[in-house]
């Protein structure tokens, strides 16, 4: 009787042990903006600017007051990539729908998973094109989007999938993400990008086949934030690595 109740107890424990690191992502998203966690690297905020265009230069998004408004470019890929790259992170965006337009962007994680930013207030069948989503994997599990003109937020578990030498996905990567409060993505495993329209397969550059090439061989790589003909509003973004691989890049000379 003492060993089963000790066994008893112990299967208490691990199941106690594996809710808690179930649940230990749930981010603080009451009060934005949220500062940068112990560990995290600024991307964006009143003093720093830590992006560059497609091309590895400068970009052309205006910045005022630490807020940046996504800009048109051609075919709808004027996107910004961040200089911090990354494999395992937790990544934090703050963001703002326009009063006109439906408010289309999303945050392109290592250029290859967006989790989309549309306006998708009051729809009850969600979609992989509504806001929430990861594009092309999995709709959001909840609506919490809000509407024009309110600051909102998405916090980003995400695991890189990992490669082998021939850069074959040998296992999947996973996001889960929180928006505005709620869970909206939980797990969700990724295998090969699925849209042509990414970064690093439309209207791409030399300097982003450069990082394709090389995240192929390391799952290391940036974070994109999104054109798509609408003025969306960026602030406050941040990355927390979870594990030691995170740098800033600099192409070969």
């Amino acid at each position: 009787m003492p060993n089963q109740m000790l066994c008893l107890c112990l299967l208490a424990l691990v199941s106690l042990l594996n809710v808690a690191v179930a649940d230990e992502f749930q981010p603080d998203q009451n009060d934005l903006p949220v500062a940068a966690v112990a560990g995290g690297i600024v991307l964006l905020d009143g003093d720093t600017c830590e992006f560059l265009s497609k091309s590895g230069e400068e970009i052309n998004w205006p910045l005022e007051d630490g807020v940046l408004t996504s800009t048109r470019g051609e075919g709808r890929s004027n996107h910004i990539v961040s200089k911090l790259h990354f494999r395992d992170a937790d990544i934090h965006v703050e963001f703002k729908l326009p009063k006109k337009g439906s408010g289309n962007s999303g945050i392109y994680i290592h250029g290859n998973y967006e989790l989309q930013i549309i306006n998708s207030v009051g729809k009850e069948k969600l979609d992989q094109g509504d806001i929430g989503a990861v594009y092309g994997f999995a709709p959001a599990l909840v609506n919490a989007g809000k509407g024009p003109s309110e600051w909102q937020v998405y916090d980003i578990r995400y695991t890189a999938p990992r490669r082998d030498e021939s850069g074959k996905i040998v296992e999947e990567g996973t996001i889960t993400a929180w928006l505005n409060g709620q869970k909206v993505q939980d797990g969700t495993k990724l295998g090969e990008p699925r849209s042509k329209y990414h970064p690093f397969r439309y209207n791409t550059t030399d300097y982003l086949k450069t990082i394709w090439e090389k995240q192929k061989q390391t799952s290391v790589g940036p974070v994109f934030l999104q054109d798509h003909d609408n003025a969306v509003q960026f602030r406050n973004v941040w990355v927390k690595p979870l594990d030691d691989k995170a740098s800033e890049y600099k192409p070969e000379s």
